[in-house]
């Protein structure tokens, strides 16, 4: 049976903010290097699957929505026997901390931009999901 290859893609601000009040701390910046951010995030994913929380899923906009398979992730779902779904495909997991804290374990690769936000989160970058891998 094929592998399901998970992978997350994320931003993070220079002391590893990743969220405040519910969303990005830098949402709605439209410096060049948050712009360039947004549009590599869907890039990436064109033509994979990206499973996260409802509220992730939700804001995936529009024109996102064709090109890319969008799952979303409910606590009572088993992460094994949802990752199973995709054997073969590269799935990026989204969400954040709460989704991240599950997954870990299964991602193969993260891909973390550091953007020049400095500014306040109530969300962090959490280093210990990069040794969470295993083998599964």
């Amino acid at each position: 049976m094929q592998q399901t290859i998970v992978r997350v893609i994320c931003a993070i601000g220079q002391s590893g903010q990743l969220g405040l009040h519910g969303q990005l701390p830098w949402e709605g910046n439209t410096d060049p290097e948050y712009v360039a951010d947004v549009a590599r995030f869907f890039d990436i994913t064109r033509g994979h699957v990206l499973m996260a929380g409802p509220k992730t899923i939700g804001a995936v906009p529009e024109f996102a929505r064709t090109d890319r398979t969008l799952v979303v992730l409910r606590s009572h779902m088993d992460p094994e026997e949802t990752l199973k779904q995709y054997a073969g495909r590269v799935v990026f997991i989204g969400g954040g901390p709460p989704v991240w804290d599950i997954y870990a374990k299964y991602v193969s690769h993260w891909d973390v931009t550091r953007l020049p936000y400095d500014g306040p989160a109530d969300r962090w970058f959490n280093p210990k999901w990069l040794t969470a891998s295993s083998s599964a």
